[in-house]
């Protein structure tokens, strides 16, 4: 919540008391933050349940209640007291200390009228002379801010999903070729700039190289958005975190670590992630006066109940002056603003949309024109058969089929495109055979006893034309 304050291991926020998060979200596994909360939580919902239904009903000794909830004050809510405590060491009272306040007052007052009730005025006391017990309270609070702070940090993971989605894009391992022309596997922290490395098919390409031998398609969406594999050659760049497609690439690392795009992608979404909006300064500057005003209404409650509440008067103004301490606890005063920033970055990359701060996410909201540099960052992200036009003596179904039954064996966008138009026609396919898929220009195969291509102008126009070809080629490349 406060990206100023940065240590060098895990632990708490010497600002407001919350976990430190780290700078750049690492690979899925268990919270160790999640799974105490989660566990402490589950204790204290076990021992406040009887404690609430019996003890409020009058039936259960205060001994038992106090034995309920000592763990639940004591265990479950000491990270509350701890994080309140050194609040008010540094002079920055924040919400835990409302709830450390709140919950020690009631369970000290209840623990007190267990151990002495004789040295309680009869201002305490009720009609049947007992003092009043508020122990299930005490509990009670802690495990509803108990669940709050669950479903805050699941909420905190779930923001940086989108970041860990874009870690695991690069494998862990990785083909090195040695210079005997030997292959071994290694980790990809072990690979140095200038290593061979061969990316086999359907394998994503592990760093950022140059391809020096072979040729393929990569698909290259997960990180420009762009649905249509882009043709590798000898001398090209390539990204790490793409698809390879159906050939093998032997390539030359050129960038690793923290110096490769993806790395640095990641690592421009975290600093988003962390950085401030201005109107977090706002919440920052009510937050400061927030909480010593909460107390002294608290302290006001407590002195107005006291001199002219009903009776028992005390009872009823400590009760008053927890309840003002609780309810006005600022959790969202202190986590809306930064917690909004995390979730529309992390949702944002997620898109495909990086903000490099979080003040420029403030002043999109005031955006009234929208500029982009290409029609592909406004489409669905995947080709579809929008037109066909058929050469005079064909009809557009006969066309379509005869493309979709060339692209049948093809796992490249368009042909899926092809294929799934044919289907809402309903159309019946032919049985391609002897195909030939040729990287960035087309396919070719052989239908119904003939030879027929299917591909761009550039192929069409290299390829020696055959007696008895099907119009497929010119008309659909087109």
């Amino acid at each position: 919540m406060h990206p100023e304050v940065v240590r060098d291991g895990p632990g708490g926020c010497p600002e407001c008391g919350m976990a430190l998060e780290p700078r750049v979200p690492e690979a899925a596994g268990p919270n160790p933050e999640l799974r105490d909360m989660r566990r402490r939580f589950a204790v204290g919902l076990a021992l406040s349940l009887p404690l609430l239904t019996l003890g409020m009903s009058g039936h259960l000794p205060g001994s038992i209640q106090l034995v309920l909830a000592s763990p639940v004050v004591l265990w479950a809510g000491a990270p509350f007291f701890a994080r309140g405590w050194q609040g008010v060491r540094r002079l920055r009272p924040n919400m835990f200390t409302l709830v450390a306040l709140g919950t020690g007052a009631a369970y000290a007052y209840s623990l007190a009228a267990v151990a002495w009730p004789g040295a309680f005025p009869d201002a305490f006391r009720g009609s049947s002379g007992e003092v009043a017990l508020y122990f299930e309270s005490a509990a009670v609070i802690v495990t509803l801010v108990l669940l709050g702070q669950v479903l805050e940090i699941r909420a905190r993971e779930r923001t940086g999903a989108a970041v860990r989605r874009l870690l695991e894009l690069a494998p862990d391992q990785v083909r090195l070729v040695g210079a005997d022309g030997g292959e071994r596997d290694v980790s990809v922290d072990a690979v140095e700039v200038g290593a061979r490395l061969r990316v086999r098919p359907g394998e994503r390409i592990p760093l950022d190289a140059t391809v020096i031998e072979g040729h393929s398609s990569v698909d290259e969406s997960a990180l420009t958005g762009e649905p249509i594999p882009v043709e590798k050659l000898r001398g090209d760049r390539v990204t790490g975190g793409t698809l390879n497609g159906t050939g093998t690439l032997v390539v030359r690392a050129e960038c690793v670590g923290a110096e490769t795009l993806l790395a640095r992608i990641v690592e421009r979404v975290s600093e988003a992630q962390r950085s401030r909006a201005p109107v977090q300064d706002l919440a920052d500057a009510v937050s400061a006066w927030f909480v010593p005003a909460v107390v002294a209404v608290a302290l006001a409650s407590f002195g107005l109940w006291a001199a002219w509440g009903p009776e028992p008067r005390l009872a009823h103004a400590l009760l008053s002056a927890v309840a003002v301490l609780i309810i006005a606890c600022p959790c969202a005063l202190g986590l809306a603003t930064p917690m909004s920033v995390m979730v529309a970055t992390g949702r944002a990359a997620r898109a495909g949309v990086l903000f490099g701060h979080a003040a420029a996410l403030q002043r999109l909201s005031g955006a009234d024109t929208l500029v982009v540099d290409k029609t592909g960052t406004l489409t669905e992200g995947r080709p579809a058969v929008a037109e066909l036009v058929a050469l005079p003596g064909y009809t557009e179904a006969e066309v379509l089929r005869l493309a979709a039954s060339l692209e049948a064996p093809s796992e490249h966008p368009l042909a899926r495109a092809l294929l799934s138009a044919a289907a809402e026609r309903g159309l019946d396919l032919l049985i391609a055979a002897d195909f030939e898929a040729r990287p960035g220009l087309g396919v070719t195969a052989e239908l119904a006893g003939e030879r027929a291509a299917l591909g761009n102008a550039e192929e069409w126009t290299h390829r020696p034309s055959a007696s008895g070809s099907t119009p497929c080629a010119r008309a659909a490349g087109r």
